[in-house]
């Protein structure tokens, strides 16, 4: 028996065993290396220019503003273009950004500016690229696998999160900034040949949609998929948390560079590691729900709360181990929520509105780290970045709360019914719209 059989063969890595998504798997996990080690980099490369937390929540707003903007319009763009040839344009467009920063950076003439300009780039592309790529993986895998899949791409996400800090660290402390840009430009070769050598026979791709002509047919179309979200209680309650809570919890990351250099006295390389304790508590959560099998409502909500628990631990800490032990656990909380959001939403929406609510999705998830990224620097710079991440976690522990109630009323714990519902109905709607062109009428409430 052949290795690759082999390994598909285990419940936990089901989805691996279409030949599209390990290609997209595998490129996938040296490209996100990439991705962090740049994250990290540019992070450490803000506060040395400026030494003010607040602007690294000006530059996290400039990337991710644009999917605040336009990813609505982007989950149109992915319900009507290929979306593996769109995931090729997108890509490269990465690519050549993350080059043009380590020719800046290497040259010693980068400005702030030209990071912001960089950064607001990045957004525009990501604008696209993320409602097509999370739609995509529904095309590779189906609908049996769509769960295994989401954790599996959650597991390689949050592996490189473990190594892509900890690498930019080193490199940092050990060569010149620019290498982790040009190491994370080459990296994206990896997903861009994944992406060209996929037997697009193998895909199943919906029908699309025809792209609209007129900024009637625009709104109108856009207005489908936030209907959607509106009258299904699940992905209603999913959208919601992982909006809220990575306004207020899972900002984080745009203070924890002064936490690590502040109030723990660390350098690059103990930022970078802090980082990747949040990975690998992702990772361990990631893969558990891989192998244990589809999370829950009731993950959704205690993921939650934990990460809001260990960000108030955290906040009063002044020791790396134990500050490492709470990232540990923020990490393992986040991606237990954003994994049983991400898979509810998947399975509940008609395959002809993918694109767009899951638009609504990642522009609610990326969207809210402009806002959020803005008011915690401010915090971290009036206050100090231990207060920033005490406010974020008490925040994220009243929204879990309060979401645990609505859950509640809607029918959602205890009982899949509302999943079934939902499902049933996405059944229906894709059988009845099959090759009409049209897009699937969309069903009731799930409650």
């Amino acid at each position: 028996m052949s290795p690759v059989k082999t390994v598909v063969g285990l419940a936990g890595l089901r989805a691996l065993r279409h030949r599209n998504f390990r290609l997209f798997w595998s490129g996938q996990l040296i490209s996100l290396v990439g991705t962090w080690m740049q994250s990290v980099a540019q992070a450490w490369l803000v506060l040395t220019m400026t030494n003010d937390p607040f602007m690294l929540g000006v530059v996290a707003a400039a990337q991710f503003l644009p999917v605040m903007v336009f990813g609505l319009f982007g989950g149109i763009v992915a319900d009507s273009l290929p979306k593996r040839r769109t995931l090729v344009a997108t890509q490269t467009s990465a690519m050549s950004l993350a080059f043009i920063l380590a020719a800046l950076t290497a040259t010693g003439t980068v400005q702030v500016w030209e990071i912001l300009v960089l950064a607001f780039l990045l957004g525009c592309t990501n604008a696209v690229d993320m409602p097509t790529r999370q739609s995509f993986v529904f095309e590779m895998v189906g609908r049996e696998d769509i769960g295994n899949a989401v954790a599996l791409n959650s597991a390689i996400f949050n592996a490189a999160r473990i190594v892509g800090p900890a690498v930019a660290g080193l490199t940092i402390g050990l060569f010149d900034i620019s290498i982790a840009f040009f190491i994370n430009g080459l990296s994206f070769i990896a997903v861009l040949a994944s992406l060209l050598a996929m037997r697009p026979a193998d895909l199943h791709p919906a029908t699309p949609m025809i792209m609209p002509k007129t900024v009637r047919a625009v709104f109108a179309n856009l207005g489908e998929g936030l209907s959607y979200v509106r009258r299904t209680h699940i992905v209603l309650l999913a959208v919601s948390v992982v909006g809220l809570v990575s306004l207020v919890g899972m900002n984080f990351t745009i203070v924890i560079p002064a936490l690590a250099r502040d109030v723990l006295g660390s350098d690059a390389a103990g930022y970078g590691f802090l980082m990747a304790a949040s990975g690998v508590g992702s990772l361990a959560a990631a893969l558990s729900i891989a192998f244990l099998g589809r999370p829950s409502e009731r993950m959704l909500i205690g993921g939650a709360l934990v990460l809001g628990a260990l960000e108030v631990a955290l906040a009063y800490s002044r020791s790396m181990p134990l500050s490492l032990l709470c990232m540990f656990g923020i990490g393992a909380g986040g991606i237990a929520m954003a994994m049983t959001a991400n898979t509810s939403i998947q399975l509940s929406v008609p395959d002809g509105l993918r694109g767009r609510v899951m638009a609504v999705y990642t522009t609610v998830f990326a969207g809210s780290t402009p806002i959020g990224g803005l008011l915690f620097g401010a915090l971290a710079g009036a206050f100090g970045a231990a207060t920033a991440v005490l406010l974020g976690g008490v925040a994220a522990i009243v929204i879990a709360l309060v979401a645990g109630i609505f859950a509640w009323r809607w029918g959602l714990l205890g009982s899949r019914a509302a999943e079934m519902q939902a499902a049933a109905a996405t059944a229906s709607s894709t059988a009845a719209t099959a090759g009409s062109g049209r897009t699937p009428a969309i069903p009731g409430p799930s409650n």
